[in-house]
């Protein structure tokens, strides 16, 4: 649900959605946050390596002001067939999600959660804005901006460690004493330490 006006939100912050016990929930809370919008499935060959990386970034950066929303989709093949509560339970006793687990969404067609529809209308993908597939993650920074979308193949802990920019020389190996130089992520940007 967006803003009750007809005017076209234009933050994320002025959506409300439902958690997984189907509690409103306004995405205003979230203000001064950078956020990772993903929409997630227990039954996906991405699933173990996209909850652990998630899980992971979470811990390195929620005290830094990062916040995970984890919306359940069961578009892709019915790769989440339980309930929202499921998803939640699933989610935080097999990977430890302490991040927000949402009620389950449609993030494509006509019945898709507004959220969503907010999302892929401020950043497109390679072929259009339908998101193809699970995992489909967004950066939003902290005033409610989509400022990056990644495909299912970006793993959320690439989302953190970017490559140099052009024409820069790579260091030899991670132990290169100037490795550090070149870990530029967008979370790290988006929340202001780049």
């Amino acid at each position: 649900m967006g803003a009750s006006s007809s005017i076209p939100e234009k933050s994320i912050h002025e959506f409300t959605v439902k958690d997984s016990k189907g509690n409103d929930v306004n995405l205003s809370s979230y203000k001064g946050k950078v956020l990772l919008v993903v929409n997630v499935a227990s039954k996906c060959g991405f699933t173990n390596s996209n909850y652990t990386q998630l899980t992971e970034l979470y811990s390195k950066y929620k005290d830094k002001g990062f916040e995970i929303l984890a919306f359940p989709c069961n578009q892709f093949l019915y790769q989440e067939p339980g309930t929202s509560e499921d998803a939640e339970q699933f989610a935080c006793s097999r990977f430890k999600a302490e991040y927000p687990i949402f009620q389950k969404v449609k993030v494509n067609g006509p019945n898709a959660a507004p959220v969503y529809k907010f999302l892929k209308a401020s950043k497109g993908g390679w072929f259009g804005s339908q998101i193809k597939w699970n995992f489909t993650k967004f950066l939003v920074d902290r005033d409610g901006n989509v400022i990056k979308r990644y495909a299912t193949s970006t793993t959320p802990l690439a989302i953190e460690v970017r490559p140099p920019p052009p024409g820069s020389s790579l260091p030899v190996s991670l132990s290169d004493s100037n490795w550090h130089l070149w870990l530029q992520g967008d979370v790290k940007k988006a929340l202001g330490e780049s």
